[in-house]
């Protein structure tokens, strides 16, 4: 397969933001003999970037399960452009791996998240599945190793080739798998998490800084919690009374701002949708949107994602509407700001973060 081949649109694009890497590539020459002899649909592929392992893998009836919605649209648009029509994107659960004889994966950042899917493929994938999980070793650790020791009777280390290696883990095994999402009850309210969520049951600090000043947004009888997470935000706004619609797009950030929404009894007022940005928002229809933007694109550091995320906020906001965003002070975000959405003003500012308030000009498209 000619990976260069690959597109990450919808996602952002930019230097060092490729759709393939060497950890991709190694997993496929590494899992080539046991994909050779797997059997139709029996291939599962979990958090691939943008489709390099279940286009690359040449297999039949493959099943996928990308955490992102952008990754998904853009492994479809590689399938659809390399003539590759034998695959089936599904949400996270049983149907993933159901009956695998082969998993391919990335190995997550997120030991949570591991351990989430260890434990899935553990539970129903045939008893004589191979994992065969890689990534690049500056993001490996020992500890991916005792986490997959958890669920399997034996784990192996391939040698390292391009900074990237895999491992690779059989015989799986029954085991008091931890209960998901996670809860973990604070001052503010409970947050529940599922694995791989960004900060898990944790409240960051620009979120908290953020709450601190939450009472002072606009009056309004709605809201947008724009790249919600774990719905911290969302739910802050809901036990103020205000119908929210959170969304982000990740699923695990999807599936745990809905287990906080209901941990905290604002379910009711808390619809949680997986999308890209506000793509799902009539424009000039929102008085209140608030943001605590990502600043990663995987492991390096993009500002288009934030950028992009204001422009959403801004074609979404009615006139005079505002966007309240948390961001790292270091990032500067206030030109752009500025410029995408309309007037800006800082309403509290610490050693790291900053919160500001954007009122929508009438010029923006």
């Amino acid at each position: 397969m000619d990976f260069t081949l690959l597109r990450r649109h919808p996602d952002v694009d930019g230097p060092g933001l490729a759709a393939s890497d060497a950890a991709d590539r190694l997993i496929l020459d590494e899992a080539a003999e046991l994909l050779a002899a797997a059997p139709a649909g029996s291939v599962s592929v979990i958090d691939d970037a943008y489709g390099a392992l279940a286009l690359g893998s040449g297999a039949a009836g493959v099943r996928v399960h990308q955490d992102l919605i952008t990754g998904e649209r853009a492994l479809a648009a590689n399938a659809a452009a390399l003539g590759v029509t034998d695959v089936r994107s599904l949400t996270f659960g049983p149907d993933v791996v159901d009956g695998a004889r082969v998993v391919l994966m990335r190995l997550p950042r997120s030991l949570d998240r591991l351990a989430e899917v260890a434990a899935l493929i553990a539970e129903h994938a045939d008893p004589d599945v191979v994992v065969v999980a890689g990534g690049r070793i500056k993001h490996m650790s020992t500890a991916m190793n005792d986490v997959l020791c958890e669920f399997f009777d034996r784990v192996d280390v391939s040698h390292a080739r391009q900074k990237s290696r895999v491992l690779f883990a059989r015989g799986p095994r029954a085991t008091a798998a931890p209960r998901w999402p996670r809860l973990e009850a604070h001052p503010e309210l409970t947050v529940a998490a599922h694995g791989g969520a960004f900060a898990g049951t944790r409240i960051d600090i620009g979120t908290r800084l953020l709450l601190t000043v939450l009472d002072d947004a606009p009056t309004a009888g709605t809201a947008v919690d724009l790249a919600c997470g774990t719905g911290v935000i969302a739910t802050a706004l809901a036990r103020r009374g205000l119908e929210v619609l959170a969304t982000d797009r990740s699923a695990v950030a999807a599936r745990s701002a809905r287990a906080t929404a209901a941990a905290n009894g604002v379910a009711d007022l808390v619809r949680v949708e997986q999308a890209d940005g506000l793509e799902n928002v009539t424009p000039r229809s929102q008085e209140l949107v608030v943001l605590n933007p990502p600043f990663h694109s995987d492991a390096a550091l993009s500002t288009g994602i934030a950028h992009h995320l204001f422009g959403d906020a801004a074609r979404a906001l009615a006139p005079s509407g505002e966007l309240w965003c948390v961001w790292n002070s270091h990032l500067r975000y206030r030109g752009a700001l500025e410029r995408i959405v309309g007037p800006t003003r800082q309403i509290v500012r610490n050693s790291k973060f900053t919160v500001t308030a954007s009122v929508r000009r009438e010029t923006v498209d």
